[in-house]
């Protein structure tokens, strides 16, 4: 489904359910930051939380939803924002045998971890990137990628970085946590807490904890469908959005410019 901007809302405050989010969905998001975007936070406890996320392993989904995105292109020039660990990259080198990948986040301890999991792979090449400020020309990149982390960013950046992006790529494409319907959102508490009881008997609270809390916190964060037509209206009117076909939890969107 592709759908053109013709609305203009204040970026700066709108809701993560979107402009017409109705009360309880106003009320059911947060501000509070994951563990992963603070500073205050030891490196320990990030790596522990992006550890457990790539244990949810949507790394070969999300790969071929990517390379998807590219096809008829000989060798797909590749850039993966907010890569974690770097195995949705990992994957793509695997499955498609020209592709190269830029590998960025903007945590240097994960970009420094990138670099020494993909073993001097030629096709891959790692930096430290803020998404909303790329140090690239335009035109760079045949596809950007942005996964499970773009609720990361509140309103004001989510629309610069769909600006950058698309202004160094021919498409972007962000993979994320589908926000739940309205009259569940109150239920995420228990929610996070089933995701997380069965790692919780493996692991112990200094793992499990931390997962939780980052959990809670990324689905009271996820925007909906009508938030990110929004935001791209916000970053340019020329931007135009598909959003692919796939189940929940997670929502796919291809940004590109008219």
């Amino acid at each position: 489904m592709s759908e053109q901007q013709s609305y203009v809302v204040d970026i700066e405050t709108m809701p993560r359910g979107g402009p017409n989010a109705s009360w309880l969905d106003r009320r059911m998001q947060t501000d509070v930051l994951e563990y992963i975007d603070r500073y205050d936070v030891s490196d320990r406890i990030k790596q522990v939380v992006i550890g457990e996320l790539d244990r949810q392993d949507w790394h070969e989904d999300n790969a071929r939803t990517a390379l998807a995105s590219v096809v008829g292109i000989d060798s797909p020039r590749i850039l993966e924002l907010g890569a974690g660990h770097g195995k949705l990259s990992a994957k793509i080198l695997e499955l498609h045998p020209t592709a190269t990948v830029t590998v960025t986040d903007l945590d240097p301890t994960s970009v420094a971890n990138i670099e020494k999991s993909l073993g001097g792979q030629q096709r891959a090449t790692t930096k430290v990137v803020d998404a909303t400020a790329i140090d690239a020309p335009d035109n760079s990149y045949d596809l950007v990628v942005f996964a499970m982390s773009f609720h990361h960013l509140r309103p004001a950046l989510a629309a610069r970085a769909i600006a950058e992006a698309t202004r160094i790529s021919t498409k972007f494409l962000v993979i994320d946590l589908a926000r739940l319907p309205t009259p569940v959102l109150p239920l995420i508490p228990a929610l996070g807490v089933l995701i997380a009881a069965p790692g919780a008997l493996r692991k112990g609270p200094l793992t499990i904890l931390p997962f939780l809390h980052d959990a809670i916190i990324s689905m009271l964060r996820a925007y909906r469908p009508q938030a990110i037509t929004a935001l791209a209206a916000a970053a340019d009117p020329a931007i135009k959005v598909e959003f692919l076909p796939g189940s929940p939890p997670l929502l796919r969107a291809v940004f590109s410019r008219l």
